[in-house]
């Protein structure tokens, strides 16, 4: 075995270089905890230096004001070195027990610090010192552990290694908690330790930094928890309060500033502008005299023509324009309306130029107000002349509202730009003001009635309102359908509805055959609850006309064009929506054209022979083609009514119109013919030259046989009205071409063919006038009650005329009830029928007339029927006698029947006197001898002098023969007797 030598000296130093090594360790560590313990004092003294002065600080700012002994008090108390030396003992004895916890954070001054529970160990916090003091600490422990393993691996003992690692492990455990406790940045290694006696003032600068608390609780800390937290709530609660206030205050200050600015940019604006009526200029109850205008392209275009829905002739260079134009050569255009008194302006509605070939409107304009007619306001919106846009088509109605009423007594339109030419139609919306008299125009209504617009479910809701007010005198029912399945209502008001009475007259009125014209409309619901109203209150005139008139009352022949003006409004709807039904038709004139068929009978003397003067039947092809459904419900409920007298009630004039309404054409002549020139067929002259042709030459070709009974009639309706015959107004739309009488014949005025007027007089005996009601279509619902007192006793006045003529039965000697009996007057070439039980009406002006009966199979009978100023009609009834059958020919009537006009004691001569005038009538007109009349006058003595006269126009010997024997022996034979005999 060999001993291993090593050598003495090298390692006696290698040993005490160790021994070096370990105790420098040691001393090391000593200091560490030396500095330690000292960085505890140094922060102890610095708390409670600290803390001292806060609660100093405390005491002074927050509670010296509420406790002003607060000196005195901390007189009892220990005084901060006591509690520091009392601190630092209690800390030596619990250091161990300090090093194992983790630091934790101090407590706010404010709040009492809560001692951590037992079962928990609280953590450390983090703090942004503690990463630079870890890796400071790591580097020194690692460079001295390089160093030693370098020597002992240089000295070759790796034996030893293990030796040292313990050594190693327990100094790194008190460095490593060192540095855990250690974590204020401040509280550096080389701080000197300061001294016991030393002043805790002198740490002051020092943050704080999280220690560990101490367990126990010191009497100062609850004086100080309690004061601290009464000051700082103290403080909190002011603090709140004020900024409270500050808020509130910018709150308020900014709403202020809100409301003030919303209050200087933004105009004050309605939510809803004031409604407010027309003033009238297209009712005309604003007159000439108060429009004017800057100026005016020509006389056809002046201001007058300047109102809403004006209409134009069809000659446009005639005085009769469709619109004020303004002259363009001026530079300032402008068009005035005098209200006459101050009233409260809320709008304007203009309109274009009612033309056929130009599209003119105005398409923006300014508005200006005035009280003397010389100095004008613009219209302001705030910045700047509110400018206002106007139309962009001719025809339909534009409406601009001001955001708030203007009141003033003129207003004035200037127009600013236009398309084409300067033209423009327009309405004024104003109230009157509240304290403002009524004028003379201004009828206060005296009725309790509804004065309102209906559509078509309130007009039916009305109607069956007024049936249950009034059920023994009303009888609602229809007379058939529109084209859209709506109903025409129709009110019947007598003493005992549902049924024809003997003897008493059937009456009409009927409105809406235009939609768009609704005033007739309304005014025939005022009139049902009228009626009603005034027969339950014992009216006696409303008691007669009930008991002794049976009175139909139709508001609405086409209710689908009226639902569709009515959707549009008052004022908003142009002069042709609604006019026409949902399938094109204009209801008034589609009718058979029944003149045309009378006229050519006439011409051809086919009348009264072969084609009768009434009760024209109607042409098989009409009915099978293009009839609107309005139409032929209107027909259907003529012919199995018999209506006697009856008016359809229309708009958009002032006037009552009259048949005929259709031109009748010139006869056509050859060169032989009167006049020598041919007459330009009917259908090549449009209709104003017609009436201007039968104006100048033959104006009775217009005319019916009862031409004066019509005139009476309409001027019946017309005079009662309280505004139609005011001549100083004018007509709507031209100048007044009615004579001051306010009646018109309607093909002089307006021909059309087909009309409902003609068809009536034509096929039934009812005798038909069309009233226009006002130049407004659809009137506002303010004036109704003005248009009913209008036309309120012109309603009831024409109703009255029902009994004006004769009325009777016609029977037979055994007293039978004769239907479908013809009754004629002599003088009068238009003839009526009994009704289905026999009785007949014929109105007649007062005088004298020599009426006849005649019923197929009876003889006729003739009697002198004579009318008074009577209100009712005179009775004047007749009793026929049947005629025996003979075999091969008809019976011939005797000669000697009661009220025949001849006188002779038998047949036999008056038969061949008839004969003889045939004979040399025949001859004559073989020879072309017209005027030889010789034989005539002297064999026939009753003939009047126009019959010659007839003679000799007449081309055809028939008709010749015909005249003749039609007045002289009319009354003593049946014309199909004569016919068949001859």
């Amino acid at each position: 075995m060999q001993i291993l030598r090593v050598p003495l000296l090298p390692t006696l130093f290698v040993l005490c270089w160790i021994l070096s090594l370990v105790i420098h360790v040691d001393s090391v560590g000593a200091d560490k905890s030396n500095q330690k313990t000292r960085s505890i004092h140094m922060k102890e003294n610095s708390d409670v230096s600290s803390k001292r002065e806060e609660i100093q600080d405390g005491f002074s700012e927050d509670t010296q004001m509420d406790e002003p002994d607060a000196e005195d008090k901390p007189k009892d108390k220990k005084t901060p070195e006591e509690l520091l030396a009392a601190k630092e003992k209690m800390a030596s004895e619990k250091a161990a027990k300090a090093m194992k916890h983790k630091l934790t954070k101090k407590p706010k001054p404010t709040k009492k610090p809560k001692p951590p529970k037992p079962t928990k160990k609280p953590k450390a916090p983090k703090t942004t010192t503690t990463p630079k003091t870890r890796e400071t600490t790591t580097t020194r422990k690692t460079t001295m552990e390089e160093e030693e393993e370098k020597i002992l691996l240089e000295l070759g003992w790796d034996v030893l290694v293990p030796r040292v690692s313990p050594k190693k492990t327990e100094i790194k455990k008190p460095i490593e908690a060192d540095h855990d406790e250690v974590t204020d940045r401040d509280l550096i290694p080389n701080v000197k330790e300061p001294s016991n006696t030393d002043d805790p003032s002198m740490y002051l600068p020092i943050p704080e930094e999280t220690s560990i608390s101490p367990p126990t609780v010191a009497p100062w800390y609850e004086e100080y928890d309690y004061s601290d937290l009464a000051a700082k709530k103290l403080e909190e609660e002011l603090e709140k309060a004020r900024k409270a206030k500050e808020e509130k205050a910018e709150k308020l200050r900014k709403i202020w500033e809100e409301e003030e600015e919303e209050r200087r940019q933004q105009t004050a604006l309605h939510a809803e502008p004031k409604k407010c009526p027309p003033l009238g200029m297209e009712s005309h109850r604003v007159e000439d005299d108060q429009i004017l205008a800057s100026s005016m392209s020509h006389h056809g275009y002046s201001a007058l023509r300047g109102r809403l829905n004006m209409q134009c002739s069809d000659d446009e260079e005639d005085v009769y324009g469709g619109a004020w134009c303004a002259d363009t050569e001026e530079k300032e255009h402008w068009f005035q309306l005098d209200a006459r008194r101050e009233v409260e302006f809320t709008g304007v509605i203009t309109q274009g130029r009612n033309t056929k070939s130009n599209n003119d409107f105005v398409s923006s304009y300014f508005v200006a107000f005035s009280n003397d007619s010389r100095d004008w306001t613009l219209l302001h919106d705030g910045y700047a002349e509110w400018l206002f846009y106007g139309n962009v088509d001719k025809d339909t109605p534009v409406m601009a509202e001001f955001s708030f009423p203007v009141v003033a007594r003129y207003i004035r339109i200037l127009p600013q730009s236009w398309n084409g030419s300067l033209c423009m139609r327009l309405e004024v919306l104003g109230c009157p003001l509240p304290t403002s008299y009524l004028t003379e125009n201004d009828v206060p209504p005296t009725d309790d009635l509804d004065y309102r617009h209906h559509n078509y479910k309130e007009m039916r809701q009305m109607m069956k309102v007024i049936n249950e007010e009034c059920p023994n005198i009303t009888r609602i029912y229809n007379i058939g359908k529109s084209s859209q399945g709506l109903k025409m209502y129709a009110m019947e008001i007598s003493d005992n509805p549902g049924e024809h009475e003997t003897g008493e007259p059937e009456f009409r009125y009927t409105a809406g055959l235009h939609g768009n014209e609704v005033l007739g409309r309304e005014l025939l619901l005022l009139l049902m609850q009228f009626l009603c109203k005034e027969y339950n209150d014992n009216n006696p005139r409303v008691h007669h006309l009930v008991e002794g008139v049976r009175i139909h009352l139709v508001p609405s022949l086409n209710p689908d064009a009226y639902e569709l003006a009515f959707e549009m409004g008052s004022e908003m709807g142009n002069w042709a929506l609604g006019h026409w039904t949902e399938e094109g038709y204009d209801i008034f004139q589609s009718f058979p054209d029944l003149n045309s068929v009378l006229w050519d009978a006439e011409d051809r003397g086919w009348v009264p022979r072969i084609i009768p003067n009434h009760h024209i039947p109607i042409p098989e092809n009409f009915l099978n083609g293009s009839v609107a459904v309005e139409t032929k419900a209107i027909i259907t409920w003529m012919e199995r009514t018999p209506f006697v007298l009856g008016a359809n009630l229309q708009g958009g004039e002032k006037i009552v119109a009259y048949p005929f309404d259709m031109q009748r054409p010139p006869r056509e002549m050859g060169t032989d013919g009167r006049g020598g020139q041919p007459v330009p067929e009917y259908h090549q002259m449009n209709e104003e030259t017609w009436a201007r042709i039968q104006r100048q030459n033959e104006g009775a070709l217009r005319e019916t046989a009862d031409e004066n009974l019509f005139r009476w009639l309409a001027m019946t309706y017309a005079h009662s009205h309280l505004t139609m015959t005011e001549t100083h107004r004018g007509s709507c739309h031209t100048d007044d071409i009615t004579g001051g009488q306010g009646i018109i014949n309607g093909a002089s005025w307006k021909p059309v063919v087909g009309s409902m007027n003609d068809f009536s007089y034509l096929h039934t005996n009812c005798f038909e006038i069309s009233i226009f009601l006002g130049c407004d279509k659809f009137p506002h619902e303010s004036e109704l009650a003005t248009e009913w007192e209008n036309n309120r006793e012109a309603l009831l006045a024409f109703i009255e005329q029902v009994h004006r003529g004769i009325k009777g039965v016609v029977r037979d000697i055994d007293g039978n009830l004769l239907a479908n009996a013809t009754v004629s007057v002599e003088g009068i070439k238009h003839d009526v029928k009994t009704a289905a039980n026999g009785d007949y009406w014929r109105l007649l002006n007062p005088g004298e007339y020599r009426v006849t009966a005649r019923v197929d199979g009876y003889s006729s009978q003739t009697r002198l029927c004579i009318v008074g100023y009577d209100a009712s009609a005179t009775p004047c009834s007749f009793a026929l006698t049947k005629i025996i059958a003979q075999t091969g020919k008809r019976p011939r009537i005797p000669t000697n029947t009661t009220g025949s006009k001849n006188t002779g004691p038998t047949t036999v001569p008056q038969n061949d006197r008839l004969r003889r005038l045939r004979l040399l009538r025949l001859r004559k007109l073989r020879m072309e001898k017209m005027k030889g009349g010789t034989s005539m006058k002297t064999t026939t003595t009753t003939v009047p002098p126009t019959t010659a006269m007839q003679t000799d126009t007449t081309t055809s010997w028939f008709d010749t023969w015909f005249e003749v024997d039609s007045t002289t022996t009319s009354q003593d034979y049946n014309f199909e007797y004569r016919i068949d005999d001859y």
